[in-house]
Protein backbone atom coordinates (compact mmCIF):
# COMPACT_ATOMS: atom_id res chain seq x y z
CA UNK A 1 0.00 0.00 0.00
CA UNK A 2 1.40 3.31 -1.10
CA UNK A 3 2.07 5.87 2.27
CA UNK A 4 -0.50 8.86 2.64
CA UNK A 5 0.90 12.28 1.64
CA UNK A 6 -0.13 14.93 4.22
CA UNK A 7 -0.38 18.42 3.75
CA UNK A 8 0.17 20.37 7.20
CA UNK A 9 -0.84 24.12 6.83
CA UNK A 10 0.11 25.70 10.15
CA UNK A 11 2.16 28.86 11.55
CA UNK A 12 2.98 27.52 14.52
CA UNK A 13 6.17 25.93 13.21
CA UNK A 14 7.07 23.92 16.75
CA UNK A 15 3.32 22.22 16.55
CA UNK A 16 4.12 21.65 12.83
CA UNK A 17 7.41 20.41 13.46
CA UNK A 18 6.45 17.72 16.14
CA UNK A 19 3.32 16.70 14.25
CA UNK A 20 5.66 16.09 11.31
CA UNK A 21 7.46 13.75 13.18
CA UNK A 22 4.79 11.88 14.91
CA UNK A 23 3.70 11.39 11.24
CA UNK A 24 6.41 10.38 9.35
CA UNK A 25 6.91 7.91 12.34
CA UNK A 26 3.72 6.59 11.26
CA UNK A 27 4.54 6.02 7.91
CA UNK A 28 3.37 9.00 6.17
CA UNK A 29 5.02 11.29 3.94
CA UNK A 30 4.59 15.04 5.00
CA UNK A 31 4.65 18.37 3.68
CA UNK A 32 4.32 21.38 5.72
CA UNK A 33 3.04 25.59 4.94
CA UNK A 34 3.19 28.11 7.13
CA UNK A 35 0.80 30.07 5.83
CA UNK A 36 -2.60 30.49 4.11
CA UNK A 37 -1.59 31.57 0.21
CA UNK A 38 -0.91 28.94 -2.08
CA UNK A 39 -2.35 26.35 -0.19
CA UNK A 40 -5.17 25.85 -1.94
CA UNK A 41 -3.41 25.55 -5.03
CA UNK A 42 -0.43 23.08 -3.19
CA UNK A 43 -2.85 20.70 -1.96
CA UNK A 44 -4.85 20.31 -5.56
CA UNK A 45 -1.54 20.01 -7.32
CA UNK A 46 0.11 17.59 -5.09
CA UNK A 47 -3.00 15.10 -4.48
CA UNK A 48 -2.79 14.54 -0.91
CA UNK A 49 -4.66 12.00 0.84
CA UNK A 50 -5.50 14.24 3.47
CA UNK A 51 -4.76 18.09 4.93
CA UNK A 52 -4.14 19.34 8.28
CA UNK A 53 -5.66 22.80 8.28
CA UNK A 54 -5.53 25.40 10.87
CA UNK A 55 -8.40 28.25 11.23
CA UNK A 56 -6.56 30.83 11.89
CA UNK A 57 -3.48 31.50 9.45
CA UNK A 58 -1.83 34.70 7.53
CA UNK A 59 -2.55 35.53 4.32
CA UNK A 60 -5.68 33.19 3.79
CA UNK A 61 -7.59 31.98 6.95
CA UNK A 62 -8.84 28.39 7.25
CA UNK A 63 -12.06 28.89 6.60
CA UNK A 64 -11.59 30.55 3.14
CA UNK A 65 -9.12 27.62 2.60
CA UNK A 66 -11.69 24.95 3.41
CA UNK A 67 -14.38 26.81 1.10
CA UNK A 68 -11.93 26.48 -1.79
CA UNK A 69 -11.02 23.38 -1.50
CA UNK A 70 -14.32 21.50 -1.26
CA UNK A 71 -15.40 23.57 -4.60
CA UNK A 72 -12.24 21.40 -6.38
CA UNK A 73 -11.53 18.47 -4.64
CA UNK A 74 -12.68 15.51 -1.80
CA UNK A 75 -9.51 15.70 -0.27
CA UNK A 76 -10.23 14.91 3.77
CA UNK A 77 -9.87 17.81 5.61
CA UNK A 78 -8.44 18.05 9.76
CA UNK A 79 -9.63 21.33 10.77
CA UNK A 80 -7.60 22.71 14.18
CA UNK A 81 -8.21 25.81 16.40
CA UNK A 82 -7.54 27.15 20.05
CA UNK A 83 -10.88 27.71 20.75
CA UNK A 84 -13.79 24.35 21.33
CA UNK A 85 -16.67 27.38 20.86
CA UNK A 86 -14.99 28.01 17.26
CA UNK A 87 -15.55 24.21 16.55
CA UNK A 88 -19.11 24.61 17.08
CA UNK A 89 -19.16 27.69 14.54
CA UNK A 90 -17.36 25.80 12.33
CA UNK A 91 -19.62 22.87 12.07
CA UNK A 92 -22.49 25.61 11.44
CA UNK A 93 -21.14 26.93 8.62
CA UNK A 94 -21.06 23.47 6.96
CA UNK A 95 -17.85 23.62 5.47
CA UNK A 96 -17.47 20.41 4.73
CA UNK A 97 -14.01 19.34 6.89
CA UNK A 98 -14.02 15.57 7.97
CA UNK A 99 -12.98 15.78 11.51
CA UNK A 100 -12.00 18.99 14.10
CA UNK A 101 -9.35 19.06 16.59
CA UNK A 102 -8.87 21.78 19.62
CA UNK A 103 -5.55 22.93 20.64
CA UNK A 104 -3.78 21.57 22.58
CA UNK A 105 -4.14 18.31 21.14
CA UNK A 106 -2.20 14.72 21.54
CA UNK A 107 -0.31 14.64 18.16
CA UNK A 108 -0.97 10.77 18.92
CA UNK A 109 -4.65 11.14 18.94
CA UNK A 110 -4.52 13.35 15.42
CA UNK A 111 -2.47 10.44 14.24
CA UNK A 112 -5.31 7.92 15.03
CA UNK A 113 -7.83 10.82 13.81
CA UNK A 114 -5.78 10.31 10.29
CA UNK A 115 -5.96 6.75 10.09
CA UNK A 116 -9.68 6.54 11.01
CA UNK A 117 -10.74 9.37 8.23
CA UNK A 118 -8.15 7.30 5.73
CA UNK A 119 -9.46 4.02 6.16
CA UNK A 120 -13.20 4.79 6.69
CA UNK A 121 -13.72 7.62 4.09
CA UNK A 122 -13.89 5.83 0.36
CA UNK A 123 -14.01 7.80 -2.89
CA UNK A 124 -16.51 10.24 -3.25
CA UNK A 125 -16.86 10.89 0.65
CA UNK A 126 -20.21 8.74 1.64
CA UNK A 127 -19.95 5.24 3.38
CA UNK A 128 -21.11 2.29 1.30
CA UNK A 129 -23.86 1.12 3.97
CA UNK A 130 -24.67 -2.18 2.21
CA UNK A 131 -20.36 -3.09 2.98
CA UNK A 132 -19.90 -5.22 5.45
CA UNK A 133 -17.13 -3.47 8.02
CA UNK A 134 -14.84 -5.71 10.38
CA UNK A 135 -17.21 -5.12 13.26
CA UNK A 136 -20.33 -3.27 12.33
CA UNK A 137 -22.94 -4.14 9.77
CA UNK A 138 -25.66 -1.83 8.95
CA UNK A 139 -29.16 -3.38 6.91
CA UNK A 140 -30.92 -0.12 6.32
CA UNK A 141 -33.86 -1.85 4.27
CA UNK A 142 -34.15 -4.07 7.64
CA UNK A 143 -33.31 -1.10 10.02
CA UNK A 144 -30.89 -3.51 11.48
CA UNK A 145 -27.68 -3.26 13.00
CA UNK A 146 -25.12 -5.92 14.26
CA UNK A 147 -21.68 -5.28 15.90
CA UNK A 148 -19.36 -8.37 16.03
CA UNK A 149 -22.08 -10.39 14.64
CA UNK A 150 -24.24 -9.66 17.51
CA UNK A 151 -27.91 -7.92 16.76
CA UNK A 152 -28.11 -4.16 18.27
CA UNK A 153 -31.97 -3.66 19.83
CA UNK A 154 -32.13 -0.13 18.41
CA UNK A 155 -35.00 1.64 17.91
CA UNK A 156 -35.67 3.59 14.51
CA UNK A 157 -34.92 6.68 15.97
CA UNK A 158 -31.59 5.07 17.08
CA UNK A 159 -31.04 3.67 13.86
CA UNK A 160 -31.40 6.22 11.92
CA UNK A 161 -28.90 8.71 14.63
CA UNK A 162 -26.04 5.61 13.45
CA UNK A 163 -27.21 5.36 10.08
CA UNK A 164 -25.97 9.39 9.55
CA UNK A 165 -23.04 9.26 11.50
CA UNK A 166 -21.21 5.67 10.09
CA UNK A 167 -22.07 7.75 6.55
CA UNK A 168 -19.43 10.10 7.54
CA UNK A 169 -16.73 7.80 9.40
CA UNK A 170 -14.86 10.53 11.41
CA UNK A 171 -16.57 13.46 10.77
CA UNK A 172 -17.95 15.08 13.71
CA UNK A 173 -21.67 16.47 13.77
CA UNK A 174 -23.12 18.83 16.01
CA UNK A 175 -26.38 17.96 17.47
CA UNK A 176 -28.25 20.39 15.02
CA UNK A 177 -26.87 18.60 11.80
CA UNK A 178 -27.98 15.08 13.55
CA UNK A 179 -31.17 16.45 14.10
CA UNK A 180 -31.62 18.04 10.37
CA UNK A 181 -30.29 14.14 9.00
CA UNK A 182 -31.77 11.58 10.85
CA UNK A 183 -34.95 13.10 11.75
CA UNK A 184 -35.85 15.74 9.08
CA UNK A 185 -39.44 15.60 9.33
CA UNK A 186 -39.60 14.79 12.88
CA UNK A 187 -40.62 18.00 15.02
CA UNK A 188 -40.62 15.88 18.06
CA UNK A 189 -37.27 15.55 18.38
CA UNK A 190 -34.79 18.12 20.04
CA UNK A 191 -31.02 18.93 19.97
CA UNK A 192 -30.76 17.25 23.97
CA UNK A 193 -32.67 14.36 22.97
CA UNK A 194 -30.07 13.34 20.63
CA UNK A 195 -27.77 12.98 23.57
CA UNK A 196 -30.80 10.84 25.13
CA UNK A 197 -30.73 8.21 22.30
CA UNK A 198 -26.51 8.53 22.04
CA UNK A 199 -26.97 7.16 25.57
CA UNK A 200 -29.51 4.32 24.83
CA UNK A 201 -27.47 3.17 21.93
CA UNK A 202 -23.83 2.92 23.42
CA UNK A 203 -25.96 0.78 26.94
CA UNK A 204 -27.05 -1.23 24.08
CA UNK A 205 -23.46 -1.83 22.45
CA UNK A 206 -21.92 -2.14 25.01
CA UNK A 207 -24.31 -5.69 25.94
CA UNK A 208 -23.20 -7.22 23.11
CA UNK A 209 -19.51 -5.84 22.60
CA UNK A 210 -16.55 -4.08 24.17
CA UNK A 211 -16.24 -2.12 21.30
CA UNK A 212 -18.08 1.93 21.36
CA UNK A 213 -17.11 3.39 17.79
CA UNK A 214 -19.54 6.55 19.00
CA UNK A 215 -16.97 9.26 19.96
CA UNK A 216 -18.29 12.32 21.83
CA UNK A 217 -16.72 15.33 21.19
CA UNK A 218 -16.97 18.26 23.96
CA UNK A 219 -19.22 20.91 23.45
CA UNK A 220 -19.94 19.81 19.77
CA UNK A 221 -21.20 16.80 19.01
CA UNK A 222 -20.59 13.43 17.81
CA UNK A 223 -18.81 11.07 15.35
CA UNK A 224 -18.72 7.70 14.41
CA UNK A 225 -14.90 6.40 14.57
CA UNK A 226 -15.11 2.59 13.17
Amino acid sequence: MTAARILIVEDEITLAEVVRDYLIAAGMGVDMLAEGTGAVEMAHAQHYDLVILDLMLPGVDGLTICRELRRISDVPIIMTTAKVEEIDRLLGLELGADDYMCKPYSPRELVARIRAVLRRRPAGGQADLSKTDARLKIDPDKWQATIDGAQLDLTRREFALLQSLVARPGRVFSRDQLLSLAFPDDTEVFDRTVDSHIRNMRRKIALVSTWDPIRSVYGVGYAYDG
